[in-house]
């Protein structure tokens, strides 16, 4: 179940692209499909709604409509990546939201990721067809790893705010209104929706049905049955397919100095995990 979601999670940057469809109208309907997918599937989130996953819901909503606009932008291989290093703001940002402080093996890790991320963004990436703006779009990638940071800083808030047994519909909720909030935030400007296909149609539904939904309701449900390591290795999929589901259907190919960079992040992290699984 947990390798199914990274599978459905890589395939976003793929399917972002298929679409004639600009940035803020695939954030728009993506996210709306995907609100009413996910309670289909999750009948019971609304039972977790309160505040504080209102909070997170807007930190959530930021993450899912920058992807889009950055995969829009920049390669879905930089997009993924500068995504991918959210346990950076997350170290940075923990000692003042979580009160949980930075360790010296922390820092290690920290330069790591702010090296990956320094190669990514510098590594002189041409405008094209699947990538117009890489520029733009890598800053984009580079606020979308601190929403997502920001997210998960508020999932775990949430986790020691709850009871056990609503942690899972706090964050049920938290996803849903995510979704929710991103779509009307940009229904403004998705709108009017014209000249679509049904290949525009076909993809967001994909998007909002499967790279998001479906792959939600897999996560939680892998994550109770795996260790929390191993989840977290094999969730390491994600970047590793989106590059390679880019150049497949697309030919996109990202420079190498950013698949360094990528990769080291990649490495890092997995590092990172089995080095704190073994302390």
């Amino acid at each position: 179940m947990v390798l199914a979601a990274a599978l459905l999670f890589s395939t976003g940057g793929a399917v972002v692209k298929m679409t004639s469809l600009t940035g803020p109208q695939v954030a728009c309907t993506r996210a709306a499909i995907a609100t009413a997918a996910l309670l289909i599937f999750l009948p019971n989130a609304w039972r977790g709604l309160s505040w504080r996953s209102v909070l997170v819901s807007c930190a959530y909503a930021a993450t899912t409509v920058s992807f889009a606009l950055a995969n829009k932008l920049t390669t879905a291989a930089n997009a993924v990546f500068l995504q991918s290093t959210a346990p950076l703001y997350i170290l940075i940002l923990s000692p003042l939201l979580l009160s949980e402080p930075i360790r010296r093996r922390h820092l290690l890790f920290m330069a790591a990721l702010a090296t990956g991320m320094s190669m990514i963004v510098g590594g002189g990436q041409p405008p094209s067809s699947t990538a117009p703006q890489p520029l733009l779009g890598n800053l984009l990638g580079i606020f979308t790893g601190v929403c997502w940071a920001l997210t998960v800083i508020g999932l775990r808030w949430l986790g020691r705010e709850q009871k056990t047994e609503t942690q899972s519909h706090a964050a049920a909720a938290a996803v849903v209104g995510g979704n929710l909030i991103a779509s009307l935030a940009t229904l403004p400007a998705a709108l009017p929706l014209a000249a679509t296909t049904a290949v525009d149609w076909a993809a967001v539904s994909f998007l909002g049905i499967f790279q998001i939904a479906l792959a939600y309701v897999f996560l939680v449900h892998g994550v109770k049955r795996v260790g929390a390591l191993e989840a977290s290795l094999l969730i390491l999929l994600e970047p590793v397919l989106s590059p390679l589901w880019a150049w497949l259907v697309h030919g996109e190919q990202p420079s190498s100095l950013a698949m360094a960079g990528g990769a080291m992040i990649v490495v890092a992290t997995a590092a990172y995990t089995a080095w704190g699984e073994r302390s």
